[in-house]
């Protein structure tokens, strides 16, 4: 399943929310028609929250099935909400914006290449996961420039072959490369998804619902 929607007047939706295959996280000013769509086409709960006071929710976690990792500007409220359905862990790292440096399902992560083998260490670890480092299509936040689930990867345009490749060995999926909202190539922010679905910025076109759709393998 795959529907458009629109956070709060931004197609970036990603930016402001997170998924894995058990929940959903959004910011708290989310609308209650936005957070029904999460729930219904991702077919999991959705819990409202900050990290840090802010609403960029979907930049400051990262999350598979077996952890989150949180940004160090979270509270320890923030932190018992999640950790109330998943093991989190605070990243303490200059890196803090985990969403946007680590791009992770529930066979591996890639993180970016900026983080040290220490922390890209422990990123693994509290994921559960194989954690390796490396840019994808040039850009050090490869959880802004790829959206990946259990099923499928989409991912910047730019990416090279070998990038492409590292995804498939890392994280045992195929990937393709497509924009989002009529031509953005930072694919990670305008795409919350799981192995159910996919909820899309409403200014994707159809074309890019259709190589979404393929690379998500949301058949």
């Amino acid at each position: 399943m795959m529907r458009l929607s629109r956070y709060s007047g931004s197609p970036n939706i990603a930016v402001f929310s997170t998924a894995c295959e058990s929940l959903a996280l959004t910011a708290t000013d989310a609308s209650p028609e936005f957070v029904a769509t999460l729930g219904e086409v991702l077919g999991v709960d959705v819990v409202k929250l900050s990290v840090g006071g802010s609403f960029v929710v979907g930049s400051l976690v990262a999350m598979n099935s077996n952890g989150a990792v949180v940004s160090d500007l979270a509270d320890d409220g923030e932190i018992a909400k999640i950790a109330e359905r998943l093991p989190c862990v605070r990243l303490d790292d200059r890196l803090n914006a985990a969403g946007n440096n680590i791009l992770v399902n529930d066979f591996g992560a890639i993180v970016s290449p900026e983080y040290s083998e220490s922390a890209a260490r422990m990123i693994g670890e509290a994921l559960g996961v194989e954690a390796v480092r490396s840019s994808i299509g040039g850009i050090n936040t490869v959880g802004s420039v790829c959206r990946v689930t259990n099923k499928g990867c989409v991912c910047h345009m730019d990416a090279s072959d070998e990038e492409v490749a590292l995804i498939k060995d890392v994280l045992k999926v195929e990937a393709i490369r497509t924009t989002v909202n009529h031509g953005v190539r930072a694919v990670g922010a305008g795409i919350v998804a799981n192995s159910r679905g996919a909820v899309v910025g409403d200014e994707t076109t159809p074309i890019e619902m259709g190589r979404i759709e393929d690379g998500l393998v949301l058949y």
